[in-house]
């Protein structure tokens, strides 16, 4: 049976719920594993600003959040990647599970996983962040990075030859839950079922039970590093990951990233689904003179971004490490306390040994050397260059403070430490 959906507007927000009360100190004690590219591995210092605890409204939504301060390895294991759903959770059978490919092509075809398992296999290392992360007191782990594996999205498409009209591909979950839309009669077809219900003004609500569903034009779906990917860190993708077939669009945010994938549609116009035009919609706020005008634009690519990981103590020395990634990074800097920008040292990107993943799309690790700090409490702040020379914003910058929702925020992030 399927769950009423909790409202993630409602969940990602977090501060009205009772359980995003106070702030719970995590307890790191002793040394840590060694950060990449360091044999010391230190002693963490935790942030003193740890996130709120989940809402337990938020509970059954998101969950296995990252712990930044244990950040130590490129690749997050399965079973501590963060996960986030929308409505119920399905459970396919590998063995029956099948795709649906059609809509306006010339050559429909349904393929099961045996038929993909034998196209040639791809993977490509990706850092996959929901478009919520770091918006809320509690949401500042929806990250993860790991090794995708399947099939080229593009062969197939190019297999079953959309036409010439084709303009969007939506690709289709099984997940399902109830929604309502407002001042909407009639509503038939397209994944959807309802009922006319009456409010008490008088207008009418629509109750539908809505599939999961995205799309993206046809020359990004083409694309040649989209997968439909059946292997994560090179084992089948858990239930929770969208077990037995997901979309994994490299440089997209989570939500395009389709789990539990059952069929794709290749459309002549744009798909307008709630995901689409209704939710993961970042809304924008702009003055024009005496009038306000709003801006609607749908979740897609990744944004440029960093975040301080964690404090490590070597001795009597202290070292700052993060990551940075939603971009080709070219270098990061890091300021303390309101100071001077610092040059860190951006480690290279490398492949796990006995693989041949592209890691383009994977998060670069950085540190810098702090040296002595004096004690007391401390600011760290991280900003991360891409190679166009674009610059990870400020929370003040004018465009992510014109914001009405709390999508796609990669301003620059703040932490406080305590130096004894």
């Amino acid at each position: 049976m399927d769950q009423p959906a909790i409202p993630r507007r409602t969940v990602l927000k977090g501060g009205t719920a009772a359980g995003v009360t106070g702030l719970a100190l995590m307890k790191l004690s002793g040394p840590a594993e060694a950060f990449p590219g360091h044999d010391d591995p230190g002693v963490v210092i935790p942030w003193l600003d740890q996130p709120a605890p989940i809402p337990p409204a938020a509970t059954d939504v998101a969950g296995r959040l990252l712990v930044w301060e244990s950040l130590n390895s490129r690749l997050i294991a399965n079973d501590k990647f963060f996960t986030v759903k929308h409505y119920n959770l399905p459970k396919l059978s590998p063995a029956t599970w099948r795709l649906d490919v059609s809509g306006l092509v010339a050559r429909p075809r349904t393929l099961s996983l045996a038929d993909l398992e034998a196209l040639p296999r791809r993977t490509v290392e990706f850092t996959l962040e929901c478009s919520g992360n770091s918006s809320s007191p509690f949401f500042i782990g929806g990250i993860g990075n790991a090794e995708w594996t399947g099939a080229s999205l593009r062969q197939v498409l190019r297999h079953v030859q959309p036409a010439r009209g084709a303009v969007d591909i939506v690709f289709w979950g099984v997940d399902r839950g109830v929604v309502t839309v407002r001042d909407n009669v009639g509503v038939t077809g397209g994944g959807v079922t309802g009922a006319v219900v009456p409010d008490a003004t008088g207008s009418l609500d629509l109750t539908i039970t809505e599939q999961f569903a995205r799309s993206m034009s046809i020359e990004d779906a083409m694309s040649r590093d989209n997968l439909l990917c059946y292997q994560m860190n090179g084992t089948a993708l858990p239930a929770e990951h969208g077990r037995p077939v997901r979309l994994i669009a490299p440089g997209w945010y989570g939500v395009a990233n389709v789990k539990w994938l059952t069929r794709i549609q290749v459309l002549d116009t744009r798909y307008q689904g709630r995901f689409m035009a209704r939710d993961y919609v970042s809304i924008r706020e702009q003055r024009r003179g005496d009038d306000t005008t709003w801006t609607f634009t749908s979740v897609t690519h990744d944004r440029l971004k960093s975040a301080p990981a964690k404090v490590v103590r070597h001795g009597s020395r202290h070292s700052v490490m993060g990551a940075a990634w939603g971009a080709p990074v070219s270098r990061v800097e890091v300021q303390i306390d309101n100071g001077n920008w610092r040059a860190a040292r951006l480690h290279r990107r490398l492949r796990a040994a006995g693989t041949s993943a592209r890691c383009g799309y994977s998060w670069r690790f950085w540190t810098l050397d702090w040296g002595r700090p004096s004690p007391g409490e401390h600011t760290v702040r991280s900003r991360a260059f891409d190679e166009e020379g674009r610059v990870q914003p400020p929370p003040t910058d004018a465009y992510l403070a014109s914001r009405r929702t709390f999508w796609e925020n990669n301003g620059q992030i703040t932490r406080r430490v305590l130096i004894d």
